[in-house]
């Protein structure tokens, strides 16, 4: 794969969050794919609790400044900034002082969820692609990892689907072993379809659980990567039983060959928006 635009869509990623396997992948990859003559976007929340001074972080004027409606109220968006040097590699991170000042994740320092995850997660999914939109670039792939990243192939093929940016998009969405057992806000399907999303695919947001936003996530992909060795073997057995393309666990010695191929293979093959 050579000349592509893949966009990586993470809620975590190294160095700017504690070392997990999504972010590691999400740290890697991207340079990678970068190295091997591809153009490349990094996206990802920007969590009360990473450093701006020490990570260098600093906001983009010019991609700041629009509202993202949720639940029909509006909340700024604010683009910023940081760069890997060794990678040449920039991360564009999502923020908002009402969903992502907190110096906590997904649970308070009670360990209880955040009532307003769902919110957040849409912001997150909303705020990349309008932040995509706005720099006129248009992704051939699609690439997100972690439950945080699950609502962007929705609104992708759905809310979006007609914006030209996204016409000829993949999308591939990555399992991990990054399941919670909570539930999302019992408004949470309330707030999706005030978005006009007129799909049979918001059902699996009546029950707003991990297992159903990934299903959901599943169905409305292109390929399905087995990003870890520990992912509940359910939502693989899922995404097999719908026919999707699936690459196995690589581990990490192997990975960056298997994932350009399995690009390549779904570069290739026909979009679910074509089903």
């Amino acid at each position: 794969m050579v000349n592509a635009k893949v966009l990586f869509v993470s809620q975590e990623i190294v160095p700017f969050l504690d070392k997990s396997y999504i972010g590691f992948v999400s740290r890697q990859l991207p340079q990678c794919i970068q190295e091997k003559g591809n153009e490349i976007r990094v996206f990802m929340p920007r969590f009360g609790c990473i450093n701006e001074r020490r990570n260098q972080l600093h906001e983009v004027i010019r991609l700041s400044g629009m509202n993202i409606i949720i639940d029909d109220n509006d909340h700024p968006l604010i683009i910023k900034v940081a760069s890997i040097q060794p990678a040449r590699m920039q991360i564009y991170f999502i923020d908002n002082e009402d969903y992502f000042q907190r110096k906590f994740i997904f649970h308070d320092k009670n360990n209880v969820f955040f009532e307003d995850n769902d919110e957040r997660a849409m912001f997150f999914a909303k705020g990349v692609i309008e932040t995509v939109k706005k720099l006129s670039w248009n992704p051939n792939i699609v690439h997100c990892h972690g439950w945080m990243s699950s609502l962007v192939p929705l609104y992708i093929r759905t809310l979006y689907k007609d914006n030209p940016v996204f016409n000829e998009t993949r999308i591939i969405y990555s399992l991990y072993n990054d399941e919670f057992s909570e539930e999302l806000s019992k408004t949470f399907y309330k707030k999706i379809k005030s978005d006009s999303i007129k799909n049979d695919i918001i059902d699996f947001y009546k029950k707003p659980t991990y297992e159903n936003l990934t299903k959901a996530a599943i169905e409305l992909s292109d390929g399905i990567i087995i990003g870890d060795t520990n992912v509940n073997s359910k939502y693989i057995d899922y995404a097999r039983d719908n026919g999707k393309p699936i690459l196995d666990y690589q581990p990490p010695e192997t990975y960056i060959e298997a994932f350009s191929d399995f690009y390549d293979e779904i570069l290739v093959q026909d979009s679910v928006l074509s089903e």
